[in-house]
C-alpha cells in the first residue's frame, strides 16, 4: 500500500485542499487592493497573485512528477507577467522564456526520483483490470 492510499494520507490531502478557496479569495482581494491603490502602476495584481498562489498551492498539496512541473511554472508565469506589465520584458520574450522553463521542469520531472501522482497510478491500475 502506497503512502497516498493510507487513510491518514488522504485525510491530510483533504485538509490541505480546504485551504484552496479561502486562499484564492484572500489572494484576489489582495491583488485587487494593490491594483486600486496603484502599487506599481500598470500591474494587474489579481492575475499575478492568483498565478503565484496556484503555483504554491500545487506544491503545497504534494510533491510528485506533475506538481514539480506545474507549480513552479505557474509561479514563473506570475513573475514574468509582472515583468512584462511593468515594461521590463516584452511578450515576445516572456513566452519563449516561459516555454523554456516549462520544458526544463518537464525534463526534471522525468529525471528526478519523484513519484507519479496518485491519480495517474489509479488510472494505470484501472486500465490493467
Amino acid at each position: 500500500m502506497s503512502d497516498k492510499d493510507r487513510p491518514e494520507a488522504r485525510t491530510g490531502l483533504k485538509r490541505r485542499m480546504r485551504f484552496l478557496a479561502p486562499t484564492l479569495v484572500t489572494t484576489v482581494g489582495s491583488g485587487w487592493l494593490l491594483t486600486t491603490r496603484g502599487v506599481i502602476p500598470g500591474v494587474q495584481w489579481v492575475w499575478v497573485l492568483v498565478l503565484a498562489a496556484l503555483g504554491a498551492f500545487v506544491l503545497f498539496v504534494g510533491i510528485d512528477k506533475v506538481s514539480i512541473a506545474v507549480g513552479p511554472s505557474l509561479m514563473a508565469a506570475s513573475v514574468l507577467s509582472m515583468l512584462r506589465q511593468t515594461g521590463w520584458i516584452a511578450i515576445d520574450t516572456e513566452l519563449p522564456v516561459l516555454t523554456m522553463f516549462v520544458g526544463a521542469l518537464w525534463t526534471a520531472a522525468y529525471l528526478l526520483p519523484v513519484p507519479l501522482p496518485a491519480w495517474i497510478i489509479a488510472s494505470q491500475l484501472d486500465n490493467r483490470r
